[in-house]
């Protein structure tokens, strides 16, 4: 393992003058094992992914990468049975007491650029860290489409520390893999983007709604991407929302809404636009995320019948929210997030410098960030969330992506805080588990015409589990790597416990404590080397 470690942080300090983000090392066996012909984790308690209760004790048995059988282990408050078979399995986990639920899906993934950080294992080691095994990329490597591919394909193979990578681009992208088209400014010119994309590899589009992106562009791309099995998202932003909201963008068929944009502009009282100062500027990001949260009371009264009837024709469609309340929580608790207690020993210094405030960095926009603001932002979550709870329980299906790498929020960490945003928007522990599991892996394999083959704990899935000591049911910050800080009784000293103990993605076991250990001294070197 110290062999990695120092290998990972040579590498790191030798491209601090480069330009590119650095090779992906080859996959460390110290850290990520596997997968083995015959595989048990045994006496776990299981937390299937599907909304259903937990139950246990059980033996998860694992041939290939896959769940070939889940047996009883014995009756909850007496002692397990022993000898229980299969005997002579390659490798046993004991998960006596332990909680075993289905690996999360990021549906909405960065891994980084060499400004912030140019070492894409970084990003992979603490998503797995934090039970992440599914990442959409919206998009990987600064839109380097070859670049992605590789890294799909080497993760796909287990040659690299990963989780499994599905890669989504955006309309015009790819000239190293292919494509010749150029820019895309018309409609047609975006179907033959997107026939281009479809045949090349690309699993679906991530669309900004500006710039180039008019809505009959748009609407043209994902029509032909329904056709074609790729995948939509939209980041629905405000140069073109008058044009395109989310009401418009769900009718035209979009997958998946991310972020609140679109929302509350679908849902605007007595006005189509939102009520701007005459100063408002969109390229002055303070301005831009300042302003968006005063629309909080520019619209209809949640519940009411604009309200509902907005829902409702979103969930007629089968448009997925996936509301990444983690990556904006700055903006109504800025100090929370800059002094949050992963920072010092997980966050590079590269990316802490990208965070703190810059008119030249993305999301890097608090240049005078005051109680005013926040005062706007709170007020304009609570509505938010009530609007994803809302859809949640009229049946509409809701995902967790994280956006890391903007805005104070660090890869992994920044994915267990949306967990637990969800929580606090309303949702049951098990809806939380739901929405980061099998929500997320029917959202990736619905446009390829596809079942899921993860995202439950179940016979026949892929082997992609988390294994946690804790019950994340009755707390979500045991899923942090930084565990839970708590009294012990008997030496009335602070004790931290928790995390993850194991992450398994398609049946290779990866170390959390050993993962995270190499992020930390990763992260040293890079300090003492500044």
């Amino acid at each position: 393992m110290m062999k990695a470690v120092i290998a990972i942080a040579v590498a790191l300090l030798a491209g601090s003058a480069s330009a590119q983000m650095k090779p992906t090392p080859p996959r460390d066996t110290a850290l990520a094992a596997g997968p083995y012909e015959t595989l048990v984790i045994r006496g776990a308690t299981i937390i299937p992914g599907n909304g259903g209760p937990p139950y246990g004790p059980a033996d998860i048995i694992i041939n290939g990468g896959r769940i070939t059988d889940i047996r009883s282990a014995g009756t909850p408050g007496l002692p397990m049975r022993t000898s229980r078979p299969p005997v002579g399995a390659t490798r046993e986990l004991d998960a006596t007491g332990m909680y075993v639920l289905p690996g999360f899906v990021d549906v909405h993934g960065h891994n980084g650029d060499p400004e912030k950080m140019n070492d894409p294992s970084y990003a992979w080691r603490l998503w797995l860290a934090h039970g992440v095994t599914t990442v959409r990329g919206v998009s990987f490597f600064g839109g380097d489409v070859a670049r992605a591919f590789d890294e799909r394909r080497r993760a796909a193979a287990g040659e690299i520390i990963s989780p499994r990578l599905y890669v989504y681009q955006t309309l015009g992208s790819g000239a190293n893999a292919g494509w010749k088209g150029g820019r895309v400014t018309t409609p047609e010119k975006a179907r033959e983007w997107v026939r281009w994309a479809a045949s090349a590899g690309i699993d679906g589009i991530k669309f900004f709604n500006r710039g180039d992106e008019t809505p009959e562009i748009d609407k043209a791309a994902i029509a032909e991407a329904k056709k074609l099995g790729l995948g939509t998202v939209a980041h629905l932003s405000q140069p073109n929302i008058a044009e395109f909201n989310a009401r418009d963008a769900a009718a035209a068929g979009l997958g998946t809404i991310t972020h609140f944009y679109g929302h509350f502009e679908s849902l605007l009282k007595d006005r189509r636009v939102q009520d701007t100062p005459a100063d408002y500027n969109f390229n002055d990001e303070q301005k831009r995320f300042g302003g968006i949260a005063e629309i909080w009371d520019q619209i209809y009264e949640p519940g009411g019948p604009e309200w509902v009837d907005y829902l409702k024709a979103q969930k007629a469609t089968g448009v997925v929210f996936d509301p990444t309340f983690n990556i904006y929580s700055a903006s109504r608790d800025l100090m929370r997030a800059q002094r949050a207690e992963w920072h010092d020993r997980y966050t590079l210094p590269s990316l802490t410098k990208f965070f703190e405030s810059n008119r030249d960095n993305h999301g890097s926009y608090f240049f005078d960030w005051t109680s005013e603001r926040e005062y706007e932002w709170r007020h304009f979550y609570t509505r938010y969330m009530q609007l994803v709870n809302d859809y949640k329980n009229m049946g509409g299906r809701v995902t967790t992506g994280s956006d890391p790498g903007f805005i104070w929020q660090t890869w992994g960490f920044g994915y267990i805080l949306e967990l637990e945003l969800l929580r606090e928007a309303g949702f049951a522990p098990l809806e939380v588990i739901q929405a980061a599991t099998i929500n997320g892996a029917r959202t990736l394999e619905e446009p390829k015409g596809r079942e899921p083959d993860f995202g439950l704990v179940r016979i026949g899935m892929r082997a992609d589990l988390i294994v946690v000591p804790e019950n994340p049911l009755a707390n979500l910050k045991t899923l942090y790597g930084t565990g839970f800080a708590r009294l012990d009784e008997a030496t009335q000293k602070t004790v931290v416990k928790g995390g993850i103990r194991w992450t398994i993605r398609d049946g290779i076991v990866h170390d959390v404590p050993a993962l995270l250990k190499s992020v930390e001294d990763q992260v040293a070197a890079a300090k003492a080397a500044k």
